[in-house]
């Protein structure tokens, strides 16, 4: 199907699962596929903000718990795009652990994809998902990943990344981020799964056909 740009009626896609799992995998080819159609939200940039915590304060905060993120802000922001507005997104700076002053203009676009480890957490965020994907990883991999990430892109360093693993990453995994998958519609192994990216896209083709 030849895609027409109308942001009216938009597919909003759910891409969830653990730290290292393989979520920016497949959000990218989605992106790749579908091309100017698709517009990415990522959740990390609804983390709140905490100018009145000491960087060093701010370190140990818990970030992967759902109270982290600004989920009122990330509500009307969908909604927003949803009614084909654009937003003002915020901006997480990885290397303060804090919202950074700065915002990006984010467009709306026939397909949205909203992608973070505690997209399914919220109800309220759920009932607007008209797709939902659990990326599940075998753990081992998913922590070596976060070590290369966190420190080749986010400027971490190596003992912090391993405490906050210990103390909030895995521990929250299994609390908040495991028991979600039994709301996705499809669970699939990687990112680089072509089977379930052909499907999920044949999926997408298919409600945009309905609504265009």
């Amino acid at each position: 199907m030849e895609l027409k740009k109308d942001s009216r009626f938009p597919i909003i896609i759910g891409i969830t699962g653990g730290t290292g799992s393989g979520k920016s995998t497949f959000t990218n080819r989605l992106k790749k596929k579908f091309g100017d159609h698709v517009t990415v939200l990522y959740h990390d940039n609804y983390y709140r903000a905490h100018d009145d915590i000491p960087f060093e304060e701010r370190k140990k905060i818990n970030y992967d718990h759902p109270d982290a993120f600004e989920t009122e802000l990330l509500l009307e922001h969908l909604k927003e795009l949803k009614n084909g507005n654009s937003i003002q997104c915020p901006v997480y700076d990885y290397t303060q652990h804090n919202r950074s002053k700065e915002f990006v203009t984010v467009e709306p676009s026939n397909i949205i994809i909203l992608e973070g480890i505690l997209v399914f957490a919220d109800e309220r965020i759920r009932e607007l998902l008209d797709i939902k994907v659990f990326v599940d990883a075998d753990a081992d991999e998913r922590i070596l990943r976060r070590v290369l990430r966190d420190v080749k892109e986010r400027g971490r360093e190596l003992d912090n990344i391993i405490d906050q693993y210990l103390t909030t990453v895995k521990p929250m995994h299994y609390l908040y981020i495991e028991p979600t998958k039994v709301y996705a519609d499809i669970v699939i192994n990687s990112g680089m799964n072509d089977v379930a990216l052909d499907l999920v896209a044949a999926k997408i083709t298919s409600l945009l056909e309905d609504r265009l």
